[in-house]
């Protein structure tokens, strides 16, 4: 995805939000609102809310997930960071993997950026065997194409049982 080919994209990253603690939607609501508050990074596309299924470790409530599509001057890090200083504005506290969260944030893709470090890794690895990921984010780009796929095509071969769209 490259500026200067004619076909600039609508968008420089996505990011995938996800809370099951509190005013989950709530928490959606303010986590987009922290991201954007210093004018740096502008939302361009907002997914419908999922009611999804705990993942991982299923033993705690339900999540309501989403993803937006942003347009952002920040580095692939600076944006990661800015998710990170969101997530402990909002008081999330990472003591067990999978475990419940107040909000979760994690940057999907970014303008066609394969990469990975100790921080990072683009796009995030597990995008496609994740219902709970695909269903928001082909709400915001459908046609995006990963590993030879549209995420469309990799949303109907996934099992998406109790991913729904919230009211």
């Amino acid at each position: 995805m490259n500026r200067d080919d004619g076909h600039a994209p609508a968008f420089d990253a996505i990011v995938a939000l996800g809370s099951n603690i509190g005013d989950k939607v709530g928490n959606i609501e303010r986590a987009l609102s922290l991201i954007a508050k210093s004018g740096d990074v502008q939302l361009v596309k907002r997914s419908r809310n999922y009611r999804t299924p705990p993942w991982g470790k299923t033993d705690q409530d339900w999540f309501v997930n989403a993803c937006v599509s942003v347009t952002t001057e920040l580095s692939p890090h600076g944006l990661l960071r800015r998710c990170l200083e969101v997530e402990t504005q909002m008081g999330r506290e990472r003591s067990e993997k999978w475990g419940p969260r107040v909000i979760d944030l994690d940057v999907l893709v970014y303008r066609g950026v394969e990469m990975s470090d100790k921080e990072l890794v683009l796009p995030h690895p597990h995008i496609t065997q994740r219902a709970f990921v695909l269903a928001p984010l082909a709400d915001v780009a459908a046609d995006m194409e990963l590993n030879g796929r549209t995420i469309e095509e990799w949303l109907h071969d996934i099992d998406a049982e109790g991913v729904t769209p919230l009211a």
